[in-house]
């Protein structure tokens, strides 16, 4: 009988303590549900999303090649005699570099020179002697065949004449491949051939590769391509300026070059759907060599009427990348979107805006859909409003770190009593 009193009380006891927190979480859940309506507006900047051209902040790689690069080939058979540079040294157009055996081909000239005298000297006697004949035939003194013998003699006197000038000229051109000279101005390479070898019409000598100017061919992808012709004809060539620099050395004397737009195709790749396009850069100290991976940057190229918020403003929700858009009570209302391309400290929207949407463009930290909010205006800086996010985040985290060190020092602090105790 006793033991059924006690779990009586025992089971009311049981039951008045859940009735106690019952209410003491209806209590507590009321609190905060009032709390939360008592919580001032969140203050943020808001912006009206509009259609605007948004500037781009694009590179695009490429391999830096010298569009006159030569390659010096022999164009005459012969021992190579001298040779008139040090490898890696500057140019000029014009200056000789080799020398193949001039005396050879200076001796052939010398050969048709002395054939076209005497083709000139036979052609003057066929034709006094064709006059002669002409004379005679007049006065029935020769015969007509002898007539016609001397008119055919002249005119092969006359052919001979051609041919040995004809010859005379291929001897001087050979005499001018003797002795072999720059075509372009630049540095040259390492000899391919050293002095006293043979070389026949067709060796390799050496390649000179101009430094000043340089050329880019990259390949635009054709949504900016389209946009690049656009604006083109719109705004002329002036409204664009190429931007060159080097992986791994930017930031260092000479590792950016400023250059111009010289081509852009008129077809795009059907297997990568890119348009080639191709920019020349000065480059008066050489500091940038051919053949060196780079990046170049289309100065001025926007993308036309586009929505656009700072790139801060876009975080990932359940759904995909999301926004926060204020309905007519000033509450945060999510709204997914579709992302297109970056531009700088722009992100620009491709689908789920509509013009008049007031956006919540400045730090989303914090915000919850139905939350309300004291609209700030946006001054269209999303840099500045970049920034200052950055700025704060990396301050919380100093302070984070700061509060971590300290309990870490704190924790490591044994007071005396409880060390000699713990020894005990």
């Amino acid at each position: 009988m006793r033991k059924m009193i006690h779990s009586r009380r025992a089971s009311l006891v049981t039951l008045i303590a859940a009735l106690v927190l019952t209410a003491c979480g209806q209590d507590q859940s009321q609190e905060q549900q009032a709390e939360q309506q008592e919580a001032p507006p969140h203050k943020v900047e808001v912006a009206e999303a509009v259609r605007q051209d948004i500037p781009l902040n694009k590179s695009y790689p490429s391999l830096l090649r010298s569009d006159s690069e030569v390659t010096l080939v022999a164009r005459v058979n012969g021992y190579l005699e001298e040779r008139h540079f040090q490898p890696g040294q500057m140019v000029e157009e014009g200056d000789s570099l080799y020398t193949i055996e001039p005396d050879l081909y200076q001796s052939t000239v010398n050969q048709r020179e002395a054939d076209l005298q005497s083709a000139r000297a036979e052609l003057s006697r066929a034709q006094r002697d064709a006059q002669r004949f002409e004379q005679l035939l007049s006065q029935n003194s020769v015969s007509r065949q002898q007539y016609d013998q001397a008119q055919a003699d002249q005119r092969v006197a006359q052919a001979n004449v051609a041919q040995a000038e004809a010859a005379l000229r291929s001897a001087n051109l050979d005499l001018g491949y003797s002795n072999v000279t720059a075509p372009v101005s630049g540095m040259i390479s390492l000899s391919q051939i050293n002095v006293g070898n043979l070389v026949t019409s067709g060796t390799e000598l050496a390649t000179i590769t101009p430094l000043d100017p340089l050329e880019v061919r990259f390949q635009l992808p054709q949504r900016d391509a389209f946009e690049l012709r656009r604006q083109l004809r719109e705004e002329g060539d002036t409204s664009i300026t190429a931007l060159l620099s080097v992986p791994g050395v930017s930031g260092a004397s000479g590792s950016e070059l400023e250059g111009q737009l010289d081509f852009l195709g008129s077809r795009v790749d059907s297997g990568t759907s890119t348009v080639q396009a191709s920019a020349s850069f000065a480059n008066p100290d050489g500091a940038i060599l051919p053949g060196q991976f780079v990046r170049v940057r289309l100065d001025g190229l926007r993308r036309f009427n586009v929505m656009a918020v700072p790139e801060i403003a876009v975080t990932q929700g359940l759904m995909g990348p999301r926004v926060f858009v204020l309905d007519e009570n000033d509450q945060a209302r999510e709204r997914t979107v579709q992302l297109g391309d970056v531009a700088g400290p722009w992100q620009i929207i491709a689908n789920g805006l509509e013009e008049g949407d007031r956006v919540i463009v400045g730090d989303p930290a914090g915000i919850e859909p139905g939350m309300a909010i004291d609209p700030l205006p946006f001054d269209g800086d999303a840099d500045e409003v970049v920034e200052r996010v950055e700025e704060a985040e990396a301050q919380e985290q100093q302070e984070q770190a700061a509060a971590a060190s300290q309990m870490t020092e704190g924790a490591g602090d044994v007071p005396a009593g409880e060390e000699e105790e713990g020894t005990q």
